[in-house]
């Protein structure tokens, strides 16, 4: 490939990455962050993993830490509309110059390490990751919270040594990687444990977290839990303006993370509590006008998520008097079998959505995940078909409330649609 000049050719390049395919493992990135002088090691994380609430736990966090005066970094994957929210610097996203000045920086090194074994050229999530950690070093960061890509013991960012870990839900997903039962996925979460280092955990099932429990005790991570801290009852969880009586877990979890490393990094109860009345964290059941229609963007990637938006999307049909029209995509038959079911019980109309991604789960999937009573009108449609120019949605009535829901990068590009008119495109780094 030729020399590196301008952001689209640094992004054709970091794109050509994901044709290498799959690349899970941490053996890459020990050595590439050795390569690049290991910035992780320059400033205190945080880190965050879970199989849902793990993104908006950790902008509560950034939220609280920012608003008490630290400089924070936020690293978090994937993005929505531009690359560089993956890389934020107290909420400035990277822009396309230093994604460029990195990338030229690391594929030097990147093609060192392959020289020797191809197979140590680094993932797209690599070079985002190592990216981060030059970023927030360079940036000298107060603290960095640090989000897994995926799992947690083998994830790229399990090269950081964390003031503290946590760990925000658990529940079965992304199997085939991770494991068939809840104790194996636990294990592969508690990865992130470290000798000595406390862990926070969100709310799991019993059996997820004795799992983590017994790991955290051979690793001598004392380990504490928004349920032994806070209680059952939700009505004693902090409030967020986060929408969902499970953000309220998220921000326990936030908060009692901010308690437990309270001696070396003191934060004030009130700007704590007033933070996280100010969190952004887009795309969750996120309200956006579009002329004289609203569209709630809510990301539900799974089963466990799934059962989340069924508490959103009951309160809307009490709130409205009437069934939405729901636009739906998301990865892969697993997921289209945990979401459909219940966008068919509050769905007055399911508009099916595929998005743009190898992944992606296609129209008869969809179909066929679609209970036999439902007796809506189900119809296929496009993203730019939906949303044709900024600031308009083509379903439905003025006044209407409409639900756009699944993969994230759906939601990626339906913003995009809504706030560009020249479209981004950068959801194919995904």
């Amino acid at each position: 490939m030729p020399l590196i000049g301008n952001y689209e050719e640094a992004k054709a390049y970091l794109y050509s990455l994901k044709h290498h395919g799959a690349k899970y493992g941490i053996d890459r990135m020990r050595l590439l962050g050795e390569k690049i002088g290991h910035p992780e090691r320059r400033f205190p994380v945080i880190h965050v993993a879970g199989t849902n609430g793990k993104g908006s736990t950790c902008a509560m966090l950034e939220a609280i830490y920012r608003r008490n005066r630290y400089n924070t970094g936020l690293f978090t994957s994937p993005h929505l509309v531009f690359q560089g929210e993956r890389i934020q610097v107290n909420r400035e996203i990277l822009d396309s110059d230093s994604i460029v000045k990195y990338t030229v920086e690391l594929k030097s090194l990147a093609d060192e390490l392959a020289e020797n074994n191809p197979d140590d050229h680094p993932s797209f999530f690599e070079f985002m990751t190592a990216m981060a950690f030059m970023r927030f070093a360079e940036e000298s960061v107060d603290i960095g919270i640090i989000e897994t890509g995926l799992g947690g013991r083998l994830d790229a960012t399990n090269i950081v040594r964390p003031e503290i870990s946590v760990i925000t839900s658990l529940s079965l997903d992304h199997t085939e990687l991770l494991g068939n039962d809840l104790p194996t996925i636990a294990r592969e979460k508690a990865g992130i444990v470290k000798e000595g280092r406390p862990v926070v955990l969100g709310c799991m099932p019993e059996e997820a977290e004795n799992t983590i429990r017994q790991i955290a005790s051979e690793r001598n991570a004392p380990l504490i839990t928004i349920r032994e801290h806070f209680g059952h009852s939700m009505l004693d969880y902090p409030l967020t303006n986060l929408h969902g009586e499970y953000q309220r877990r998220n921000a326990a979890t936030a908060q009692l993370t901010g308690q437990a490393l309270q001696s070396s990094y003191p934060l004030d109860p009130g700007d704590s509590l007033n933070a996280l009345q100010r969190v952004d964290w887009p795309g969750r059941w996120d309200m956006h006008a579009a002329g004289a229609k609203t569209v709630i963007l809510d990301t539900t990637h799974n089963r466990e998520g799934a059962e989340l938006l069924a508490g959103n999307l009951e309160g809307l049909v009490v709130k409205t008097g009437r069934k939405p029209i729901i636009m739906v995509g998301v990865l892969g038959q697993e997921r289209a079998q945990a979401i459909m079911p219940v966008i068919a019980r509050y769905a007055g109309e399911i508009v099916l959505l595929k998005p743009l991604q190898p992944r992606a789960a296609n129209f008869q999937m969809l179909r066929e995940a679609i209970p036999d009573g439902f007796t809506g009108c189900v119809r296929s449609s496009k993203v730019k078909t939906l949303f044709p120019f900024p600031g308009y949605c083509s379903e439905g009535e003025d006044g209407e409330t409409l639900v756009a829901t699944g993969s994230l990068y759906l939601i990626g590009e339906i913003m995009e649609h809504l706030y560009h008119e020249v479209p981004v495109r950068e959801h194919l780094l995904q």
